[in-house]
């Protein structure tokens, strides 16, 4: 059982995303939190009561904030401003990446900015507790105002409507919730405008994609390490001088955990005298020059996401201080949003390098005597020539993917919101270039392994020597040809569960 993970509004991390997204970590309000919304909220009631003409409050929503509402049609206008909002399309977010977007949507609005009861984010923790979560298309949002449509899709199970999972169950919102003794939240001022208004959507799914990154750098690395020792590639490029004299930090990293995986090589030392080849190919010899920008990448988009996870991104914003409603921009998703169009060019560049790996490690012309596509009955058997084809498409198609989203721009809303981000866009793109480069890396991991096996019985170095291990603990040689798809996600799905990244922490 995981710690409960405590919302307060200001120091939710990125571990707390997966604890609570992927592992189901419980979810409680801070006392302190508790407080402070009550606050917020008091300020708003007394708005109402008091007459006061307040956006989204007392008035309608965007380009209809010029029309008042009459006092005994604020609760209407609530629960409709979350239904007329509830129009997204497409394929559903996952699971987690639905659990991590109501975490972040209870830490917002627990802020305290928003001024909304607490039990709004009682309610959103119970339903999280409870394995509730709603479906939420993915397609709809333009990350101004926020991700109105995944948020109200949110909210409307929230107020006890539409459809609710758990597990495999799925039945409507209030019977689903009754069973789970929760009661479905009556809207109060504001409280539908603050639902539905801010960067949860696109910003969860980039905070489980930038810890899904990381991880791949670190794979990328083994597997790269691997394909060196296989293709009998000199370590000399990843002196730390070499790196020390450029000064780059991503790339010094990267050279320290290649000279680490490459330690104690048996391999490295039978051909260290009387080798003709002076330097190695770019994707051997440049890994910490192409790695490294990828790891400067990731701690930039890590440092925007990890800010985004506590930030006040509701509009207007309730300062309880001083008893005012500010209206500005907080909701517009430019900052994430630029942060995963980088992201996506990044990891592009990841599983670019090491589609060219794997393609030496099977090319007869250039795999330094291996059997052409790894396997010893070449004709008979095509070995590893497909997986290579299906890397370079997995490849291209990062390629097309990283045509950043963040740079479009389609006014909204009676050109009211003239210029936005397209946040979710660069989101489930970004999520498409990961997942390609976590089958690039298996590709590689797989055909590394096999290039390993045809240099026994020298050992590589001692961390691809535990990459080695850690294949064939899943994987069998290729002895003769079979189908290599089923190989191909078995390990995909172990980098993702987190399989190999033991054994890189394990040598380094």
């Amino acid at each position: 059982m995981h710690t409960a993970v405590t919302v307060d509004g200001n120091s939710l991390t990125l571990d707390d995303v997966v604890a609570v997204a992927r592992h189901r970590a419980p979810v409680e309000l801070a006392p302190l939190a508790r407080a402070r919304m009550s606050r917020a909220n008091d300020v708003v009631s007394a708005l109402v009561a008091g007459n006061a003409v307040a956006y989204g409050v007392t008035t309608g929503f965007g380009k209809l904030s010029d029309v008042a509402i009459p006092r005994h049609r604020l609760a209407e206008l609530q629960v409709n401003l979350v239904r007329s909002h509830a129009a997204g399309v497409g394929p559903l977010l996952s699971e987690r990446e639905t659990r991590a977007m109501m975490l972040l949507r209870a830490n917002c609005i627990a802020k305290g900015f928003s001024g909304a009861r607490p039990v709004l984010v009682d309610t959103l923790a119970a339903m999280l507790n409870a394995g509730l979560y709603p479906p939420i298309p993915e397609q709809g949002s333009v990350g101004a105002s926020g991700d109105l449509a995944p948020l109200a899709h949110l909210a409307l199970a929230l107020i006890g409507e539409g459809p609710l999972h758990q597990g495999p169950d799925v039945g409507m919102a209030a019977e689903m919730m009754q069973r789970a003794n929760i009661t479905p939240v009556t809207l109060g001022p504001k409280e539908g405008i603050t639902l539905i208004n801010g960067t949860q959507a696109h910003t969860a799914v980039a905070a489980l994609c930038v810890v899904d990154a990381h991880r791949l750098w670190q794979i990328a690395h083994l597997a790269g390490a691997m394909s060196l020792e296989a293709l009998m590639g000199t370590p000399v490029a990843f002196d730390s001088r070499i790196q020390d004299a450029r000064g780059q930090l991503g790339q010094a990293a990267s050279a320290a955990l290649l000279r680490e995986l490459l330690r104690d090589s048996e391999i490295r030392e039978s051909h260290r005298h009387g080798d003709s080849r002076v330097q190695d190919p770019y994707a051997l010899r440049c890994m910490p020059q192409v790695h490294g920008p990828v790891l400067d990448a990731i701690d930039f988009c890590s440092g925007v996401i990890g800010r985004e996870l506590n930030a006040a991104t509701d509009n207007p914003l309730v300062f309880a201080e001083t008893n005012e409603l500010l209206s500005g921009g907080n909701f517009h998703g430019q900052a994430v949003s630029m942060a995963l169009d980088f992201l996506a060019i990044a990891m592009t560049n990841l599983g670019t390098i090491a589609e060219r790996r794997i393609d030496r490690l099977v090319h007869p012309d250039l795999n330094q005597g291996l059997p052409p596509f790894l396997t010893a009955d070449a004709g008979v058997n095509s070995g590893f020539m497909m997986a290579q084809v299906t890397a370079a498409s997995l490849a291209s198609e990062c390629k097309v993917l990283s045509h950043p989203a963040s740079v479009d721009t389609i006014p909204t809303d009676g050109n009211k919101e003239d210029v936005v981000p397209m946040g979710m866009g660069a989101a489930w793109k970004l999520r498409r270039i990961v997942g390609n480069v976590r089958n690039i890396l298996a590709i590689e991991l797989m055909c590394a392994a096999q290039g390993l096996d045809y240099r026994a019985p020298l050992r590589a170095g001692r961390g691809a020597a535990i990459g080695h291990r850690l294949v064939r603990e899943l994987v069998a040689p290729l002895e003769q040809d079979r189908v290599l798809s089923t190989d191909i996600l078995a390990l995909a799905d172990a980098i993702e569960r987190g399989h190999f990244t033991a054994g890189v922490k394990e040598d380094a």
